[in-house]
C-alpha cells in the first residue's frame, strides 16, 4: 500500500511558499516539489533533515489514528535521524 504526505513550506532558495510531498511506494520513499498548485512535480534527489522530521510527524500523528501507517515506517525514519550525516543516503529500508 502507498502512503502519500503533502505539506507547505518556505523555499529556502527563494523565500516564497512551495509544496511538498513524500510518498512510499514499494517501501522506498521519494520527495517531490511544486512551487504552484497547477504544476507538475518535481523530484527531489537529497531531501534535507527539515523535511524527513516534517515528515515523521506527519506520520506518526497518521499512525496513532491508524491510518496507513505502521511502526515500522515510523522506525525507518527514526532511525535515518539518528543516523544522521551531511547528505544521508536511504535505500528505503
Amino acid at each position: 500500500m502507498s502512503v502519500e504526505v503533502q505539506w507547505t513550506e518556505t523555499d529556502p532558495q527563494t523565500g516564497e511558499r512551495r509544496f511538498l510531498c513524500a510518498k512510499r511506494f514499494a517501501r522506498k520513499w521519494t520527495f517531490h516539489a511544486r512551487s504552484k498548485r497547477r504544476e507538475d512535480w518535481s523530484k527531489i534527489k537529497t531531501p534535507t533533515r527539515d523535511m524527513w522530521e516534517t515528515l515523521l510527524d506527519s506520520l506518526e500523528r497518521r499512525y496513532q489514528r491508524r491510518e496507513g501507517v505502521d511502526e515500522d515506517d515510523l522506525k525507518v525514519i527514526r532511525k535515518l535521524l539518528q543516523d544522521w550525516s551531511n547528505e544521508p543516503e536511504f535505500d528505503g529500508g
